[in-house]
């Protein structure tokens, strides 16, 4: 069996054999560079965010390096995600191999000295000299390697990077981990006009933020994994002022910065219409300082074992919001000052979605609708830039 036989059988519906057989290197020549060991190590660190450990195929548990036309490259792909990261340094002789990132990245890390140098022979070991230093591990040719496809760069959205890593922080915490349902491991990205909005469910609980873009862009409407986003959320180090530029393609989404690119893989399907499942309406609505509401319900999980699951039930009256949870370890009351307008309300929620959501929001008083025990409560501001929609907990069982 080829390799892509191979890669088809293991991926049948992660990977096209066609993006791999059109992206072999040919280049199994020696190499011969030298570069700065912090510098090494930051594209190191970048290029492992694609490598998962879990792969029943040695090469991609392997980082490629590759000097060729002028530039050094780190690689790694997992089939699902794959990075490039241009690197500075001196090339002495154009080439590329493939070396196992775990012991690869080890032993950079501890080098003594500022300056790396790293050569391979035609038996494919490769050589690593650092002041006294020197070691030399076995490599292997790359080609079999599945180089990232070149995609058309289409369709370009440009954001800050500040702003796509706030993004992803405030609604990955409720993407799924059940991939029975495909959809709801990924993020929905929908950009309209100037508009980007990032939906993010797991069945219990909808995260989605609003972010005005500076530019006007057609319509897109894509759903990205969120190990992607987890990913490149580690990598991206940015402020208001450091752009990036997302590129999309019917089957791709591709990130560039920073001399890095981040290719993944979109999840096929359609994602739910969330749009019904939002309401304006409300017989409740409580205004209250985030921060004690958070710790307050942080101090309730302390009564609460894992196994147990048990609610924390939130009684609401005039100017008072009061917490309450009786478990196997004992039991716990605390009251909140709030500002109410309409009826009160005795409701159970899981803690850890109410703790998520307010984790994430940076404002100092947040906003809550509720409209009976058993339907869905609204945490959103006056504007939508963002909206957590969190389902409660039936206290009467």
């Amino acid at each position: 069996m080829d390799i892509t036989e191979s890669i088809n059988d293991t991926f049948p519906t992660i990977i096209n054999t066609n993006d791999i057989t059109n992206n072999i290197s040919e280049n199994t020549a020696l190499l011969n560079i030298t570069c700065n060991k912090n510098k090494l190590l930051d594209a190191i660190n970048i290029v492992l965010k694609a490598i998962s450990g879990k792969s029943t195929m040695d090469i991609l548990d392997c980082i490629v390096i590759e000097a060729k036309d002028g530039q050094i490259k780190l690689i790694s792909n997992d089939l699902e995600i794959g990075i490039e990261t241009i690197l500075e340094g001196e090339i002495i002789e154009e080439g590329s191999i493939a070396v196992k990132a775990k012991v690869f990245s080890e032993i950079i890390r501890k080098l003594p000295s500022d300056t790396v140098k790293l050569t391979a022979d035609d038996n494919y070991t490769l050589f690593i000299n650092a002041g006294k230093s020197k070691f030399n591990i076995a490599s292997r040719p790359t080609g079999e390697f599945p180089y990232l496809p070149d995609i058309e760069r289409n369709n370009k959205v440009v954001i800050s990077q500040f702003t796509l890593k706030e993004i992803i922080r405030q609604t990955v915490f409720s993407i799924s981990d059940n991939e029975n349902a495909k959809v709801m491991t990924g993020e929905l990205f929908e950009i309209h006009d100037s508009e980007l909005k990032v939906v993010s469910l797991d069945g219990h609980r909808i995260s989605i933020r609003k972010v005005q873009l500076a530019g006007s862009y057609p319509d897109i409407s894509v759903i990205v994994p969120g190990k992607t986003l987890i990913e490149i959320s580690k990598i991206l180090t940015g402020g208001l002022d450091n752009e990036m530029a997302i590129y999309f393609t019917d089957n791709h989404i591709l990130f560039e910065f920073d001399n890095t690119i981040v290719l993944s893989r979109l999840i096929e399907g359609e994602y739910y219409q969330i749009d019904k499942m939002l309401s304006s309406d409300y017989e409740t609505k409580i205004t209250v300082n985030k921060k004690n509401m958070l710790d307050c319900i942080d101090r309730t999980t302390l009564m609460i074992k894992e196994s147990e699951k048990k609610p924390v039930l939130v009684d609401i009256t005039d100017g008072n919001m009061k917490f309450a949870i009786n478990s196997s370890i004992g039991s716990m009351n605390e009251e909140v000052d709030i500002t109410k307008e309409g009826k009160d309300i005795l409701i159970g929620f899981n803690p850890r979605f109410l703790i998520d959501a307010l984790k994430v929001i940076d404002e100092e008083e947040i906003t809550m609708y509720m409209i009976n025990p058993k339907a869905p409560c609204f945490i959103r501001d006056k504007e939508g830039t963002y909206i957590y929609l969190i389902l409660p907990v039936n206290i009467n069982s």
